[in-house]
């Protein structure tokens, strides 16, 4: 993850008490819950990606049911454990496998059909201190205006995440040139709310034409599309909110697209889900793309 994963704060510690725990998990749940609630009526992964649902909201219990915050506590801790397990795993990655690997990730990504035929694409600029799959190479590609003969063609339209706060809001600014973008308070590369020309940077949630493609970055993934963020909700949020929109104007819903590293891959069941995590269509490893969704099956042929 890009931005997101400086902005987080920690799940409470043990040495608090189990009540104050328990009421924190339950509010946090309940105000994304609400969000899931205007998106979509859930349904566990396994019938959505059978059923080609392009609303594939990962979830394991309906909105209308009572939400147990001890179970949720078990889930949250869970997950901790994975992340500080695949954090640990990240920071011992040899450095020449690293680079091995986010080379084929980013020759795969621009060699790919559903890449070439975007027009407008949603993808994370990459912060080697949280040691997330490259992308400089994909945003370098994006932001040139000549194909590989030289050729001009026309600039796909990139937008790229910006942090509102710590309560999960984030927007997606236009970016022209990589001079659009400004380190921020954790030195971390993120969109200006003005381009380098004085302009201000359009949203996408104000754009007038569909994303085509979302490229996510994430701390974890299984073959059934679950996806292991920092703990933010940052990313789970505004998809959401992005899938909200997308119906409502009756465009076709963005293919959604992780990049990770081998090691990132974990067996099935290893990533507990909550009423508000969202699943990806396909992921890209240095093996290849792996499509889960039936709409990712449909664009990789």
């Amino acid at each position: 993850m890009s931005a997101i994963g400086s902005y987080i704060q920690e799940w409470p510690a043990q040495s608090q008490t189990m009540f104050r725990h328990c009421k924190t998990t339950a509010t946090r749940v309940i105000r994304k819950a609400k969000e899931v609630a205007l998106i979509t009526h859930p349904r566990p992964l396994a019938l959505s990606a059978l059923s080609g649902d392009v609303t594939r909201t990962v979830v394991t219990m309906n909105k209308d049911d009572a939400i147990d915050p001890q179970h949720l506590d078990a889930i949250f801790q869970q997950k901790q454990s994975l992340r500080s397990k695949v954090r640990k795993d990240l920071k011992n990655m040899d450095p020449v496998q690293r680079i091995r690997e986010d080379n084929a990730i980013q020759n795969i990504v621009l060699e790919s059909p559903w890449f070439k035929a975007s027009k407008s694409l949603c993808a994370y600029i990459s912060c080697a201190t949280l040691r997330e799959v490259d992308t400089s190479r994909i945003v370098s590609e994006i932001l040139s205006n000549q194909d590989n003969e030289g050729n001009a063609q026309i600039r796909k339209k990139l937008y790229v995440p910006r942090v509102e706060d710590r309560n999960s809001n984030m927007r997606m600014l236009k970016i022209s040139s990589v001079d659009d973008l400004i380190t921020n308070s954790m030195n971390i590369l993120e969109p200006a709310l003005v381009d380098s020309n004085g302009n201000e940077c359009d949203d996408v949630m104000q754009a007038s034409e569909p994303v085509d493609l979302f490229i996510l970055p994430g701390l974890a993934f299984d073959r059934s599309g679950r996806r292991l963020g920092r703990s933010g909700g940052y990313y789970d949020l505004f998809l959401m909110k992005y899938r909200k929109l997308a119906q409502e104007r009756e465009w076709k819903q963005p293919l959604l697209v992780a990049l990770a590293y081998t090691l990132q891959f974990v067996e099935e069941g290893a990533i507990p889900v909550t009423p508000y995590d969202v699943a990806v269509d396909a992921v890209v490893s240095p093996s290849g793309f792996v499509p889960i969704s039936p709409v990712a099956l449909e664009r990789c042929d």
